[in-house]
């Protein structure tokens, strides 16, 4: 598997929030590299195989466009040439943290996977319905993750059928909600437990809400992998910065889910799943049978004579019934523990 056993994956999304500027874009790494993420993700597309000229925009993407551009001339001004991707690539390697990019068409599928050499394809939501995408996938022996964005089930049982029968072995789903920023109440996140019950395939969250609270919660719930906007200034002009974590927020995010990961635990109950510093407190907090009174020789316990008190040194509560009407052993004062050798046979 090539999601980690360890940890939950975390893609910290650049994006196109480079603008498509390059130095830009290598700022994005080094961000990513500071707040400690797993890899550092892009997007890869040819604007003219992408949309045509007259394609729909979505309020978000209007806002963030210039004056006059289309849905095109805006994807075009962001494209990140193949040259600017390999120098990205080998940013990446040179600062120890893993390159990975959206394709959004086939040349570019290629390219990631033949000559980069990306260890798994991340498939968009918008991508989900585009069997042929899906099958070309299907051929690079690689991991997919695919975003489930705008998908109802029969379209993912279709999406995940595809990619499996064109021969992807390794399949993390991603629960989406394509709406930046998306308001929490239409987020849903027990849905990643609709997708993990029904097939049985390890389950994400790529997260376009506002903060850092909804992924530490997603890995709560069990998400394996973490996809999450992140840019420079989230006050820049463009489509998606407006929906992005700054980078000090990327580090505070990262640093919730791992801080949820460290409780999660093995939920075993045993007595050795127990930690030694909690064990410790039964000591403090538990109680113990103590007299109440004085007590003489021969002299039958009872619930006047005992109660139930800290400290937890002494003989435990759940033997009182075992001791109520035998004879003490021997005098004993009020207000102490009480002991096995205290209690005749």
């Amino acid at each position: 598997m090539f999601l980690p056993l360890d940890k939950t994956l975390v893609i910290a999304e650049a994006g196109i929030n480079h603008d498509g500027d390059l130095d830009a874009a290598i700022q994005l790494i080094d961000a990513a590299v500071a707040a400690d993420a797993d890899y550092v993700k892009f997007q890869s597309f040819v604007a003219e195989e992408l949309v045509l000229p007259i394609a729909e925009r979505s309020t978000y993407i209007v806002e963030g466009s210039h004056e006059g551009e289309s849905f095109r001339d805006l994807l075009k001004r962001l494209e990140l040439d193949r040259a600017g991707q390999r120098q990205l690539s080998d940013y990446c390697k040179s600062k120890g943290i893993k390159f990975l990019s959206t394709a959004f068409d086939l040349q570019s599928l290629d390219y990631l996977c033949d000559e980069i050499g990306c260890d798994v394809i991340k498939v968009a939501s918008a991508d989900l319905t585009n069997l042929r995408f899906l099958r070309h996938c299907g051929t690079k022996n690689v991991p997919v993750i695919l975003s489930t964005g705008m998908a109802d089930l029969p379209e993912i049982d279709e999406a995940l059928q595809t990619l499996q029968d064109a021969g992807t072995k390794e399949i993390c789903i991603l629960h989406c909600v394509s709406w930046y920023p998306s308001p929490p109440e239409i987020i849903n996140l027990r849905a990643m437990h609709t997708l993990r019950d029904r097939y049985g395939l390890p389950v994400g969250y790529s997260d376009h809400s506002l903060g850092t609270t909804l992924p530490a919660a997603a890995v709560a719930m069990g998400a394996r992998c973490i996809e999450k906007h992140f840019t420079l200034d989230p006050t820049a002009f463009g489509p998606d910065h407006k929906a992005s974590l700054s980078p000090a927020e990327l580090k505070e995010m990262i640093e919730r889910i791992r801080e949820v990961e460290a409780a999660l635990g093995t939920g075993g109950l045993a007595p050795d799943d127990i930690a030694d510093i909690e064990l410790s407190q039964r000591r403090v907090h538990r109680r113990s049978i103590v007299t109440t009174k004085s007590i003489n020789k021969g002299e039958p316990f009872t619930e006047e004579n005992l109660g139930i008190k800290r400290p937890g040194t002494g003989m435990l509560p759940r033997e009182l019934d075992l001791i109520l009407g035998k004879p003490a052993a021997r005098d004993i004062q009020a207000e102490v523990l009480l002991e096995p050798e205290d209690v005749a046979k």
